[in-house]
């Protein structure tokens, strides 16, 4: 496993970190052998959101499990994200509900603090001060350790820094080899003549990596916004067909070697994994052993469907 440290933020993370989302789905033993199994493989990072399975179940599932793995509290990275509320078809940054939100998670998690919470999308009404004025009585009771947020644009981001005083230092962001737009964007300035030149973030990732903001790649293996694995599908024939000529190159799967890509950035990204397989979390795991080229790497971005202007 490959190791980070997030300025400002926790120490010595997992490069590749555990998405519960899916969790809702398992058994509570099910559930207990993904998160064993990514802790053995080296990952102690897993992100939750309150909006995860109905009244925050992926929360629950996690808490229900982990005593099963002999896991110590102290030696995981516990992430959730708020906001979203879709119960009431809304989204809400109002410092009741960021106050209530994490009260909620602490107690579906059975834990005393989160060692980050993130600020889910922008709820377009938005308050700056309001969420400065939760942030600092959720720092002073204890509950949470680390700030940062998920899918905003640079300038939202210098909104909350007038006037929130914990450091942001997550940026959690949708990006993969077919979803590369965060990466790519600047290739294509100035070009009429395709839409990879529309700007759909405001250079994020310049501005994260100007800004020290480790940037926390969400769908990693998906193609669209929620449009399913672009691994082995017969919509991208040349894409799989490097995958699988670097992967048989590094045996490793498929999988591993697209991680790899996002991991072979100089951002030094983490990339989170949905799967709830073991076998799958085993084998995308090895992703942090793969040695990509300066060549195998424009070669994978090269086959996903993309061109050099």
């Amino acid at each position: 496993m490959k190791y980070l440290s997030i300025k400002n933020g926790p120490q010595n993370v997992s490069a590749v970190i555990q998405g519960c989302m899916r969790m809702p789905a398992l058994t509570r033993e099910e559930a207990a052998k993904v998160i064993r199994t990514a802790f053995d493989c080296g990952i102690n990072f897993f992100d939750h959101a309150t909006c995860y399975g109905e009244n925050g179940e992926a929360e629950t599932r996690f808490a229900e499990a982990f005593p099963l793995t002999g896991i110590r509290r102290e030696d995981i990275v516990l992430q959730s994200k708020c906001g979203l509320c879709f119960d009431r078809n809304e989204f809400d940054w109002t410092k009741e509900n960021i106050l209530s939100s994490v009260d909620d998670s602490l107690r579906r998690l059975k834990t005393d603090h989160l060692d980050t919470l993130l600020l889910h999308r922008p709820d377009l009404l938005f308050e700056p001060e309001a969420v400065a004025a939760a942030f600092d009585a959720l720092e002073q009771a204890g509950k949470v350790r680390f700030f940062g947020v998920s899918n905003l644009m640079p300038m939202q981001i210098e909104l909350l820094k007038k006037y929130v005083k914990q450091p942001l230092q997550i940026n959690q962001v949708q990006l993969s080899l077919e979803q590369s737009q965060l990466i790519d964007q600047a290739l294509y300035m100035n070009n009429k003549t395709t839409d990879f030149s529309v700007s759909r973030d405001g250079s994020a990732l310049d501005y994260c990596r100007l800004h020290d903001i480790t940037v926390q790649a969400w769908s990693p293996l998906q193609y669209g916004m929620f449009g399913g694995s672009f691994i082995d599908n017969p919509q991208f024939p040349e894409l799989n067909r490097v995958l699988a000529e670097i992967a048989e190159r590094e045996q490793v799967s498929k999988a591993a070697v697209a991680i790899a890509w996002i991991l072979r950035h100089p951002a030094n990204m983490q990339a989170i994994i949905g799967t709830m397989n073991p076998a799958h979390i085993t084998d995308i795991c090895a992703a942090c052993d793969v040695k990509l080229s300066h060549h195998d790497w424009y070669t994978l971005y090269l086959a996903s469907g993309k061109f050099l202007p």
